[in-house]
């Protein structure tokens, strides 16, 4: 008698450990699924994300965002933030890549989104105001931020962070601006960690940003 009263004992601890076991395995592989894939670099650049190496510093900068506020290196820091350098007089890549990184950021999650920032860089501080900017930035979404400042340091901003660009006169007063397309990626400690090159897909962006964070 007492053997058996053992053994159904025996049998409800190995049961109870074996469910513990499993519920244990499914908690770790559904923990496993929700986390972001990290990609290798090779696969980071065929959906259109490069990393740097090693990430740089650069130059600490005097801009004012389009509250009339003042927006500098600190403002950088604590998050992720994309940099896209064009102008509000731009006919087609700068809202296309605006309209994609609004795309990319609605569909992030709330907390993913309170580590992302996006800002437009105005190369046309002659025609791009605070007042401007907050017409055109907010646009794309409410959250983003639109800055600009003295040409002089946007110069050296953009030459910092790879980005070209050259005023071209147009005749009769009018001008444009050719800029360089890409998204320049700065990391939580403000320093140039990447970029993103168009086409701007924002599935692949969100996949690779959600790598690249996953992995800092």
């Amino acid at each position: 008698m007492q053997t058996g009263v053992f053994n159904r004992g025996s049998v409800r601890v190995t049961v109870t450990v074996a469910l513990v076991f499993a519920v244990l395995v499914v908690a770790g592989f559904a923990y496993r699924m929700s986390q972001p894939r990290v990609l290798n670099p090779y696969e980071l650049k065929s959906k259109g994300a490069v990393v740097l190496e090693t990430p740089r510093k650069f130059s600490d900068f005097q801009l004012r965002d389009h509250h009339g506020e003042p927006f500098t290196l600190k403002n950088l820091a604590g998050k992720w933030t994309l940099l896209f350098f064009g102008f509000t007089h731009c006919p087609d890549v700068c809202p296309t890549a605006l309209a994609a990184a609004a795309k990319l950021y609605q569909g992030l999650d709330p907390e993913e989104r309170e580590r992302l920032q996006i800002v437009l860089v105005s190369l046309d501080p002659e025609r791009d105001t605070p007042a401007e900017l907050a017409k055109y930035v907010p646009y794309f979404n409410p959250d983003f931020i639109g800055v600009s400042g003295d040409k002089y340091v946007l110069l050296k901003l953009a030459t910092e962070l790879n980005v070209a660009f050259n005023r071209v006169e147009l005749g009769n007063g009018d001008y444009t601006i050719d800029h360089s397309g890409n998204m320049v990626l700065i990391n939580p400690y403000g320093h140039y960690h990447g970029f993103f090159r168009p086409p701007f897909e924002e599935g692949d962006m969100r996949l690779t940003w959600r790598s690249i964070d996953a992995s800092f």
